[in-house]
């Protein structure tokens, strides 16, 4: 099968309290977004990856010339502007497939700020999904108790039960024209979707969960950094 892939880049990361937005962070050799599309880049199954990034973007062109430089996977990469949140983004990277996706095709919806996907948990994602009709994501089950805060924060109002709960991880896979669809139904509602997977749940759809692991993180500060770089040392051995 083939897949296209969809990389919203557009944020500014004003949580990440850096001087440069998160996605371009410097993390073991690389920037983030370089470790987050390395895994589609070197895989065969990725047909073309549209990365939308924000209105004059000064790094994104860097970036770019690196990837091209490093070997044909960086060639399969078009850059489209973005919106001003991540469901506006999706739909303008999609909108640049239109000419060459089919209805049917499989797109995966993958974070800029997640450098630590691992290749087995995207051949996963992809064997378990690809004989479905709508797709899903991956996510990682709740394992923490989970603690409902006071409005200032302050103080336990309700210990949640965590059974059934589950972290929603990216990349998330969706057949072409239905998440179109959901996007643009969401959107013409004004709602703005946190994730692929709302947006085909506000139509009454139900995506599957697939497991993936934990060390799968997102980097939203310093400390998220550090642990990234820990998670790419160790499996370093592992790939020579």
């Amino acid at each position: 099968m083939r897949y296209w892939l969809v990389m919203p880049a557009a944020g500014t990361g004003q949580r990440f309290g850096a001087t440069l937005p998160k996605q371009y962070a410097p993390l073991a050799g690389r920037t983030v977004i370089e470790w987050a599309l390395a895994p589609f880049l070197e895989d065969a199954r990725c047909a073309h990856a549209v990365v939308a990034v924000a209105p004059g973007d000064p790094h994104w062109g860097g970036v770019a010339a690196r990837l091209a430089a490093g070997g044909p996977g960086g060639t399969r990469i078009t850059s489209v502007t973005g919106g001003d949140v991540r469901s506006r983004s999706v739909r303008l990277a999609l909108a640049a497939l239109e000419a060459f996706a089919a209805p049917d095709d499989w797109v995966l919806v993958h974070d800029a700020a997640r450098p630590c996907l691992a290749r087995g948990d995207l051949d996963c994602l992809i064997a378990a999904l690809s004989a479905q009709a709508l797709g899903g994501v991956l996510a990682s089950p709740v394992r923490d108790t989970l603690k409902r805060a006071s409005a200032g924060g302050a103080a336990v109002v309700q210990t949640l039960e965590r059974s059934g709960l589950w972290r929603a991880l990216t990349p998330q896979m969706f057949r072409f024209r239905a998440l179109c669809a959901a996007l643009d139904a969401a959107h013409a509602a004004a709602r703005w979707p946190g994730d692929e997977a709302q947006a085909l749940e506000w139509l009454g759809e139900r995506p599957l969960l697939v497991e993936g692991a934990a060390s799968n993180l997102k980097i939203t500060d310093v400390d998220d950094l550090r642990l990234a770089a820990a998670i790419l040392q160790a499996r370093r051995p592992q790939q020579q």
